[in-house]
């Protein structure tokens, strides 16, 4: 009942600061309301979004495809805002998530609560091209995950992303760009945060964890920071890359991901400790209506095999190591129709597979072609797309998914 009377208090406040009457200059997908005090001490744009799709599927039995399974579901529902608080250099941005995918991940560790915060972060350009970033936010991880889930190519992220990524994360970032002569620019990423995903409240458990990345553009800037939004909305004119590295470095990781999945309990309720290590290798590309975005990943860590107190025997739990390779590439033609195409292999290690009793942890093989359509770019479209994929080079699956976005 608090939760919901808080989350009814933010929408009045939001609409009730403004006169009924009153015609906003404001357009569709710039903001529901963009507010700068008249001493420009600070500014709000407050911008709602939420998906929508069905999800069809069916499983190879060996014979044939059975029936099909179908869902219906709302993927997710967010509230944003941000702008800036005592001076443009002084940016700031919250999201919070209200579908049950966004909220869910209740533990002990979160005090047993929904997890709706999902952004909570200060960004202080405090000299030239220097930028520091406080609070809680996306890590500078592998590019298909820094991109914001409404400004997706395909329904939704790959198969490398929901295995191999890092996401958000409690800590601080320092940002950095040079110029490396003419257009070519390369920009610095560096972070220190807790290591255990977001909205952990009680303490910190194993160590921290450290990513670096670095990203080189020899063409110069896309337009509209188009390097961090799917499809060639903006028809670059002329042929624009981004190439990116990144390390990732968790010391003592307690979780199955680093970040994410399942703590690793022992008999006598302390956590199993152990590095991980993730490094990406990505690139984006965009000219005249055509992108490719290509994803290489791979985990290790020190000791994959979870361990009880006496550091023999073994418990249920391991880390999630091996890589994946995604390649993803798409057209939009004048009529504002795109035809995009993804290939997706995931391999795990044999540690990996030999620990898990379910075929999850099998190797993966995914094709997936879409068709959009955007009506206001990413802010209003139409997504549908299918997928064929194969576990261990003999189940197979086709899944088909139909859903639209709308993002004020």
């Amino acid at each position: 009942m608090n939760t919901k009377c808080t989350l009814l208090g933010i929408f009045i406040l939001a609409f009730t600061s403004i006169k009924a009457q009153e015609i906003s200059d404001t357009s569709f997908g710039k903001g529901l309301i963009n507010f700068t005090a008249k001493d420009s001490s600070f500014s709000v744009k407050f911008a709602p979004r939420f998906q929508v799709r069905s999800i069809s599927s069916w499983d190879y039995d060996g014979d044939q495809y059975g029936s099909p399974e179908h869902n219906f579901i709302v993927r997710r529902a967010r509230l944003k805002f941000d702008g800036f608080a005592y001076s443009p250099k002084l940016k700031y941005k919250i999201e919070l998530g209200l579908s049950n995918r966004d909220i869910s991940g209740a533990n002990q560790f979160n005090r047993n609560t929904p997890r709706y915060i999902l952004d909570a972060v200060l960004m202080w350009n405090f000299a030239g091209n220097w930028e520091l970033w406080a609070g809680q936010t996306k890590l500078p991880g592998n590019v298909e995950r820094v991109v914001s889930s409404a400004n997706l190519q395909l329904v939704d992220r790959s198969l490398l992303n929901s295995r191999f990524n890092i996401d958000r994360d409690l800590g601080i970032q320092l940002r950095h760009k040079t110029s490396l002569g003419g257009d070519f620019l390369m920009r610095e990423k560096f972070a220190i945060s807790q290591g255990e995903g977001r909205n952990v409240t009680e303490g910190n458990e194993g160590g921290l964890q450290y990513t670096g990345r670095l990203e080189f553009l020899p063409f110069g800037e896309f337009k509209s920071k188009g390097d961090y939004s799917q499809s060639d909305l903006k028809r670059e004119e002329k042929p624009k890359l981004m190439a990116g590295f990144t390390y990732n470095y968790n010391q003592d990781a307690v979780r199955e991901r680093g970040f994410a999945g399942s703590y690793m309990f022992r008999s006598d309720e302390t956590l199993y400790e152990t590095d991980q290590t993730t490094v990406f290798v990505d690139a984006m590309f965009k000219y005249k209506g055509f992108s490719f975005m290509g994803e290489f990943a791979n985990r290790t860590a020190d000791e994959a095999l979870a361990t009880d107190v006496d550091g023999i025997t073994l418990t249920e739990d391991f880390v999630l190591t091996g890589n994946a390779l995604n390649l993803q590439a798409g057209y939009l033609f004048k009529s504002n129709y795109e035809i995009a195409g993804r290939f997706t292999t995931v391999d795990y290690d044999s540690v990996t597979i030999n620990s898990s009793s379910i075929n999850e942890t099998m190797p993966r093989k995914q094709y997936t072609l879409g068709v959009n359509k955007f009506i206001v770019g990413h802010k209003l479209k139409v997504q549908s797309d299918i997928s064929y994929t194969t576990v261990d080079g003999n189940k197979d699956n086709i899944t088909f998914r139909l859903g639209f976005d709308i993002h004020f």
